[in-house]
């Protein structure tokens, strides 16, 4: 089975408080809405502390065009990209030997965040020593999503090819696409939550000479799942500005009502309950998002402490999210033949799970 041997995130130069979120939004959004402070509630009640971001919190009040976002998006996707490759390779902490790049045989690129062709994962091996035969597989559009969705498709590839080591690189730099100009709640709701973040894992096959230095998560099985006609739950409308937020207030209700059947009948395919799921590794798109998670699965709080603390810490960083909770808990040395359940929800409307062991 394929293992997840290393894993490295990145936090952004700027930090932004959420006080600091609600005044700008304040100061952009008070002409437009009599019940402004009604509506800035959605700060206080989003259970984030501080976020991170590419760009200092001054230039989120000004005009930018589609152009000058998408340029900000390449070159800092490009240099925060290296640097967490870079960590994720030396593997400090996990490998017992540092990895050069040219021991990589695939690269799983995930955004949703910003446009490049070539893309980043190219530009990328243009800066490190990568072989000139490395696969290049950019996947792009699951947003919150595609950070699990890319520990799946590196696990089938290192079951196709067992040899292999594959790099998960998830970059998303949601707050480049903030709208200052838009008013609807969607926009609002974005702005309470979403921030800036990087990831890389590294996924290995059985037969990979690449060695850890303690229990690390195998990949047991993966399941996708698509809720029909659910398009307008979350995504982007693309507008000559940019990148707008579709984000539906009806997602903590189709969490609760959808995502319980999902999980239950994947793990009981695998002779499993979720008393059986020591550690739930999931992706924290919000508060009310955790809370439907919980209920939808009969977990107590306890089993989303993790994914809380790095909500309240970073934000909604979309698709790179649910690698930092798994990077918490892969610090935390969980027991060997524990198990963990990986779950991100993003557009389609869609679901990603991941079953995995400590071994």
């Amino acid at each position: 089975m394929p293992k997840i041997l290393s894993i490295s995130t990145l936090q952004p130069p700027y930090e932004v408080t959420q006080d600091e979120a609600a005044e700008l939004t304040r100061s952009l959004f008070s002409k437009r809405f009599k019940d402004i402070d009604r509506l800035l509630t959605v700060f206080q009640n989003g259970d984030i502390e501080k976020r991170h971001v590419c760009m200092p919190l001054e230039w989120y009040g000004k005009t930018h065009d589609f152009e000058e976002r998408n340029q900000h998006y390449i070159e800092h996707a490009v240099e925060y990209g290296v640097q967490v490759v870079k960590d994720c390779l030396n593997g400090e902490g996990w490998l017992e030997e540092p990895l050069s790049p040219d021991a990589v045989d695939a690269i799983f690129f995930i955004s949703s965040s910003g446009l490049a062709t070539p893309s980043i994962e190219a530009r990328i091996m243009n800066r490190l020593p990568f072989r000139d035969d490395t696969k290049r597989i950019p996947i792009w559009g699951l947003g919150c999503a595609g950070g699990a969705a890319g520990l799946s498709r590196a696990n089938e590839y290192c079951l196709a090819f067992p040899d292999a080591n594959v790099l998960v690189l998830s970059i998303e730099l949601c707050s480049l696409t903030f709208q200052k100009d838009d008013y609807s709640k969607s926009n609002l709701v974005g702005v309470s939550l979403f921030s800036d973040g990087v990831a890389c894992a590294l996924v290995s096959g059985d037969r990979s000479p690449v060695r850890a230095l303690s229990p690390m998560p195998s990949i047991l099985n993966t399941t996708s799942k698509l809720k029909p006609d659910s398009e307008d739950v979350m995504g982007w409308d693309v507008k000559s500005n940019g990148l707008y937020v579709i984000f539906s207030k009806s997602i903590p209700a189709i969490i609760t009502t959808w995502l319980g059947p999902f999980v239950h009948e994947f793990l009981e395919e695998q002779g499993l309950t979720k008393e059986d799921i020591a550690h739930f590794i999931a992706h924290p798109g919000g508060k009310k998002v955790l809370q439907a998670y919980e209920e939808a699965l009969g977990f107590d709080s306890t089993k989303t402490n993790v994914s809380r603390e790095i909500l309240r810490e970073n934000g909604n960083m979309s698709s790179p999210t649910i690698l930092y909770v798994l990077e918490r808990f892969m610090q935390q040395e969980p027991a060997r033949d524990e198990y963990g359940l990986m779950a991100a929800l993003g557009p389609g409307f869609c679901g990603e799970l991941l079953l995995v062991k400590w071994e």
